[in-house]
């Protein structure tokens, strides 16, 4: 059973004079998460991204649609949910009063902990999120970097099977970014915790997850993996050249996408860079033209990403 089974899902919002304003939210999504993943949510803003972690989380109720949540209704079970997942947003807020340490120990008391089984997940918290010399300061004294690590951190008091990180490293130096990653990577391979991420940094998507889904004016537009979602929209591998002399003949050769000569080097987009590179080079060579250099490269995420979003 996967750790999320959504199907057909709608939700519309109405506002203005009664309720003529309509918004389709979501418009028949279906996602299946399978447990111990990790899986990256992508889309632009106002794509329904928040509105399906609300669900998600039983937050909201779908108008259609069936969704369950580690194997129990999020609509008839939501208590038995709630329990055994977690969430962390990139816009943390809490109460400005309160030391970091108290927050942590706030959160963890909703769960049942308490007494010396409470200090001790407080103390290990703090030192997995390194937020030891802050420990005693307060909410409002902290930077927007240490108030993403203590979101963090309160997301893991119930040691969830399920975690929710709504961009989890937004606002952070690029050193703590990278090992907010690396806690991330160890939780799923320590703890088998399902995760789903959302986030706006493709290389942090690329880096982390298993496989990755594109929602767009409340639907799954794609999805795969990194890889998949490259070879789905056909922007293809591209395979630079330095030639003596040009080859212009190259742009019909099968595979080929497109052909550029740009400052000496020639640029080949193909299908699949595996299969036409051998092709290619042999063209070459029986054509006599001199091969000084050679060098390919996959699109990045995020160029699949401005594709889709368009």
């Amino acid at each position: 059973m996967p750790a999320i089974d959504a199907r057909d899902v709608t939700k519309t919002f109405r506002a203005g004079w009664r309720g003529r304003r309509v918004t389709q939210a979501l418009r028949g999504v279906t996602l299946q998460v399978p447990r111990g993943a990790i899986f990256g949510l992508l889309g632009p803003n106002g794509a329904g991204k928040t509105t399906l972690l609300s669900i998600l989380t039983t937050l909201l109720v779908p108008d259609s649609g069936s969704v369950t949540v580690l194997g129990h209704d999020v609509v008839r079970e939501a208590g038995a949910i709630r329990r055994r997942l977690n969430m962390a947003t990139g816009n943390a807020s809490f109460l400005w009063s309160l030391r970091t340490e108290e927050i942590v120990a706030f959160y963890a008391r909703l769960y049942g902990l308490s007494g010396a089984v409470l200090r001790r997940r407080v103390d290990e918290l703090i030192e997995l999120c390194e937020l030891g010399e802050y420990r005693r300061a307060m909410y409002n004294e902290l930077s927007t970097g240490i108030k993403q690590r203590l979101a963090l951190a309160k997301s893991l008091v119930n040691d969830p099977e399920l975690l929710f990180l709504d961009e989890p490293t937004l606002g952070l130096d690029p050193d703590i970014s990278v090992r907010v990653r690396e806690r991330i990577a160890a939780l799923r391979k320590q703890r088998g915790m399902t995760i789903v991420l959302t986030t706006h940094y493709m290389r942090e998507a690329e880096e982390l997850c298993d496989d990755i889904a594109f929602i767009k004016s409340g639907l799954i537009l794609a999805r795969g993996t990194a890889g998949d979602l490259k070879r789905q929209i056909a922007i293809g591998d591209v395979i630079t050249f330095r030639l003596d002399p040009g080859a212009p003949w190259l742009a019909e050769t099968p595979g080929v996408l497109r052909y550029v000569e740009l400052d000496g080097r020639v640029e080949c987009t193909v299908d699949d860079a595996e299969k036409r590179l051998p092709e290619l080079l042999r063209a070459l060579f029986a054509a006599g033209v001199v091969i000084h250099d050679v060098r390919v490269s996959e699109p990045e995420l995020e160029e699949v990403f401005v594709e889709l979003a368009r």
